[in-house]
């Protein structure tokens, strides 16, 4: 099973993906986990979740998912279950947060909040993912190899 769970094709497309998605999670992970990149770190942003209603075990894997997540995604490790995780992610920001502002991003800032096109994207790039693994270049598929 686990040899499944990582089988990939040596396609450097899903790589680019995988590593374009990787940083982009991680980066927001490090924010929450870290406060690096201008985030407010683990503790405020646990009470930042709680304000909004999430229970303290959700908001800890949030937390988790974007920060571990993205690493796995940029080492190319467990890519099906990272992309899972993100593409679970974005459904919950989507639900609880994205969906009354309607479709779009606020670029222009007169709408109340952001939009879910971002979210729809990570969602079809994690399914890529989900469907088709981690591409060339990864632990994964190096991994896939030896059993």
């Amino acid at each position: 099973m686990l040899k499944r769970l990582m089988a990939t094709s040596d396609d450097v497309s899903f790589t680019i993906l995988r590593l374009v998605l990787g940083v982009v999670f991680f980066a927001h992970g490090a924010q929450k986990m870290l406060g690096w990149f201008g985030g407010f770190g683990f503790h405020a942003t646990m009470g930042s979740f709680a304000h909004m209603g999430m229970p303290a075990p959700v908001a800890f894997l949030v937390i988790c998912t974007e920060f571990f997540g993205g690493l796995g995604l940029i080492a190319g490790l467990l890519t099906r279950i990272a992309a899972l995780g993100i593409a679970s992610d974005m459904v919950g920001a989507i639900f609880m947060v994205h969906l009354a502002n309607g479709f779009f991003m606020n670029w222009m800032g007169n709408q109340k909040g952001e939009g879910f096109e971002y979210h729809l994207l990570v969602i079809a790039m994690a399914a890529a993912l989900l469907l088709r693994g981690a591409g060339a270049f990864s632990l994964d598929r190096a991994l896939s190899k030896l059993t």
